[in-house]
């Protein structure tokens, strides 16, 4: 699941709405939008995530979080470390490999990291 998947999920559950009924609502089959939630489609265009905050109804901080969540949620990533620090390829080499082993605590606490040593080197 994405970013955006698990927020789109969670709206949807909050106010009682059905993945069909969604997908009627924003013109879309709800094999798109289930395969959106789940992560197996790219991330959507900014025209159907315009839609989605207006489906939501939602503004301000919340449309801004889905917007940001659309743009985090690519589920297919490449990363071009050419040029960069060796160890930018090592990284991204090792990420590749074992991200999918890792549990959603060692991925929140990386996740943190990154954060955090992104914001000291000010990028």
């Amino acid at each position: 699941m994405t970013p955006l998947g698990a927020k789109i999920r969670e709206l949807r559950e909050k106010r009682g709405v059905s993945l069909k009924e969604m997908a009627a609502a924003l013109s879309v089959s709800s094999a798109y939008l289930s395969a959106l939630e789940h992560g197996k489609r790219g991330k959507p265009t900014w025209f159907l995530v315009q839609r989605i905050i207006s489906y939501f109804n939602v503004i301000w901080d919340e449309a801004e979080e889905i917007q940001r969540l659309a743009e985090l949620s690519d589920p297919k990533v490449s990363i071009d470390t050419s040029g960069m620090d060796p160890k930018a390829t090592e990284l991204a080499n090792q990420l590749a490999l074992k991200i999918g082993g890792l549990s959603s605590g060692s991925l929140a606490h990386l996740l943190h990291q990154l954060r955090v040593v992104a914001a000291k080197d000010n990028v």
